[in-house]
């Protein structure tokens, strides 16, 4: 198997989640003895925190470039971004190190396109929801996005940021996804994508009104494959 680098830390929950489904699917596919190949280093989330100028985002593509450095001077053959946040500035990361790092947008992309979506809602955190660099690698498979409601993107970035990436997972919040959801469902949503790897905490991703594309399992499943080689 090849050694996996994981930056995690955004939230150390998220990470948590993805060591455990790389985990629970080599152990599957290869032995159930098997354990995954991991490098993992976890960032400090305070200094990463609602983001919004764009000496913040310098600053921390900064972060993440040494991260991603350190990570396969260790011996890492690919890297895993475990924030889809931060995918904003995938492209400075990306050309800082000679390893590929897995895109989680082109992951999910790929599998909605494989199942024929043609068009979606993303949930996620505001700048996921509002700017393009998410979005656009979805649209870019033929998967039309319906517009953000600002109404929701409110409600999930205070679900996120208040609730998730402390670990709270309260049934009020797993009340107002489930009426967000519905409510997509009914403005001609196909599928949702939970663009935030906390929200699974939150939503149901095996048991809901529409097909959930749980981007955290599914990114953790393109690095097992990398893994696997």
């Amino acid at each position: 198997m090849r050694k996996l680098g994981l930056i995690g830390g955004m939230s150390w929950f998220s990470t948590r989640t993805y060591y455990e489904h790389i985990n629970r699917i080599v152990h599957a596919r290869v032995d159930h003895h098997a354990s995954a190949p991991l490098l993992i280093e976890s960032l400090d989330f305070s200094t990463l925190l609602r983001l919004s100028t764009p000496e913040d985002w310098s600053r921390a593509a900064e972060i993440l470039k040494k991260s991603a450095r350190r990570l396969e001077k260790a011996g890492a053959t690919a890297l895993v971004i475990g924030a889809n946040s931060m995918h904003k500035i995938y492209d400075e990361v990306a050309a800082s190190v000679t390893v590929p790092i897995i895109h989680i947008a082109e992951c999910v992309g790929e599998r909605m396109a494989a199942k024929g979506v043609r068009k979606a809602a993303l949930l996620g955190t505001r700048n996921v929801m509002l700017e393009s660099f998410y979005r656009q690698k979805l649209i870019a498979r033929d998967i039309e996005l319906l517009p953000p409601n600002m109404g929701f993107v409110d409600t999930l970035d205070r679900i996120i940021y208040d609730e998730l990436i402390e670990g709270k997972a309260t049934r009020q919040s797993e009340r107002e996804l489930k009426t967000i959801i519905t409510n997509l469902e009914q403005d001609g949503a196909e599928a949702v994508v939970l663009g935030c790897t906390e929200l699974e905490m939150v939503v149901d991703v095996d048991a809901n009104v529409l097909p959930i594309y749980d981007c955290t399992r599914i990114h953790a499943e393109a690095a097992v494959e990398w893994i696997l080689g």
